[in-house]
């Protein structure tokens, strides 16, 4: 998400209360040149870009979504490991709105793309010439059993960084825990920023030996992948990082089930395929991430791919089906990590290849799956990954500071003060591209 440019420089509201806010200014019909599903980082990030391209001439754009505020979602690591405030991770969405864009706090129902419209949950029609889909993902906490009560209890040890309003609960659950069994988790399946389940462990661990407790706790990460990170190269030295930290690794186990009463975990063992067997383990603390999946209107839509994530060309983010209907972030069938690293680059790609369709001619910029993970793995240290299709790393820094398997104190400080900043001030705002830092870059290979 990183470029040399930094070095030079350097869930949801009820829809009955938002209909009562908003309805005066809510038409029962709407149209618009451009329409855009979705108010995160996505869906803001690309109506910035869109709204300032002087080849965007008739700057008609709308933003739909219910949600009242908007998060900065990869502070939350930084949260529950104490470094920041939950404050600082969030603003109103009317403040990130850009400016010239229309925002109707609305719910989807139902996309009709043979009609150019959509349908909201309230019954207010939103029609368009040119679809833009961006509504993340969804986590899913009832996935796994026991789970939604043990969070509700401040009392049991389980706590989660993946909700704003459970991410605090980590913090608090970390500096209290002194001895025992501590796991930490990470579903099988796709879920978003994909070493985020391992950053926290990092951090805590980091936390627990800064408290002189680090000999008392018996720390396990268990994972339904099969090795520590999707990346060949960042996974070995992730996994050189464990065994040296003696953190227990327990691969292909997917949490099911939390007993907080009688503080059991309970795992399948997917190596041993669907009867694999049940293994249960007592912890002290737990820190769990939950399954993820599209949205439920997504994915029943005909807009979606078999798996439910919003069909597009892996290149182009272009619907394979639905011209005029492009898709980036979370939510698109796009087969990256999904972060907002990968968002900075995807969003000039759809920008170009959306003005080359308003203007009839073939898409032609490319997304090569560029995303990045800056890995805490400690205080003072970060393992920036980066990478792109196929697994293959595409490392910022490399040329300048060797390797970015090595932990950085350098990324560590970018991680924690920087991006916050940049994301605020740039990201959304339309002017930072990733990679290419403040520099639009070329989308289109030579």
């Amino acid at each position: 998400m990183v470029g040399v440019a930094v070095l030079r420089p350097l869930a949801r509201a009820p829809l009955r209360r938002i209909s009562r806010t908003y309805a005066t200014s809510i038409p029962a019909k709407a149209h618009h040149r451009v329409v855009i599903v979705g108010g995160g980082t996505a869906g803001v990030t690309v109506a910035a870009q869109l709204q300032r391209n002087a080849q965007f001439e008739t700057k008609d754009i709308a933003i739909l979504d219910p949600a009242q505020t908007h998060h900065y979602q990869p502070g939350w690591t930084l949260v529950g490991s104490g470094l920041r405030s939950l404050e600082a991770m969030h603003r109103p969405m009317s403040n990130v709105i850009p400016e010239g864009v229309k925002h109707y706090p609305l719910r989807v129902s139902t996309f009709d793309p043979e009609n150019n419209a959509i349908k909201t949950s309230d019954g207010v029609d939103v029609s368009y010439d040119y679809l833009i889909v961006a509504p993340g993902l969804k986590s899913n906490f009832a996935g796994i059993s026991g789970l939604e009560q043990a969070l509700q209890d401040p009392t049991s040890q389980v706590s989660s960084i993946y909700s704003e309003k459970t991410v605090e609960q980590v913090w608090k659950n970390v500096q209290a825990f002194k001895k025992g069994p501590a796991i930490f988790t990470q579903p099988a399946g796709i879920i978003k920023c994909a070493g985020a389940p391992q950053k926290i462990m990092w951090m805590a661990l980091s936390q627990w030996k800064r408290d002189g407790v680090r000999d008392n706790i018996d720390i396990s990460f268990a994972t339904g992948a099969p090795a520590m990170f999707a990346v060949p190269k960042y996974s070995q030295a992730l996994e050189d990082l464990r065994k040296e930290r003696n953190v227990e690794g327990l691969f292909q186990h997917n949490l099911v089930k939390v007993d907080p009463k009688n503080k059991v975990a309970t795992f399948k063992k997917l190596a041993d395929g669907a009867n694999g067997a049940l293994v249960e383990k007592e912890f002290g603390f737990l820190h769990v991430v939950p399954p993820q999946k599209p949205w439920d209107w997504v994915a029943k839509s005909p807009i979606a791919d078999a798996a439910g994530w919003v069909d597009v060309d892996k290149s182009t983010t272009q619907h394979t089906k639905y011209k005029n209907v492009f898709s980036l972030g979370d939510g698109s069938s796009l087969p990256n990590s999904k972060t907002a690293a990968a968002i900075s680059s995807q969003a000039p790609v759809l920008i170009d290849n959306l003005l080359a369709v308003m203007k009839g001619k073939e898409p032609k910029a490319v997304y090569d799956g560029y995303a990045s993970c800056p890995l805490l793995t400690g205080h003072n240290e970060l393992m920036l990954c980066e990478f792109k299709y196929g697994g293959v790393p595409k490392e910022t820094f490399a040329h300048i500071l060797g390797g970015q398997e090595s932990p950085s104190r350098l990324f560590y400080h970018i991680k924690k003060d920087f991006f916050p900043f940049v994301y605020w001030n740039s990201f959304i705002k339309g002017t930072w591209y990733g990679p290419s830092g403040f520099f639009r870059p070329n989308t289109t290979p030579s």
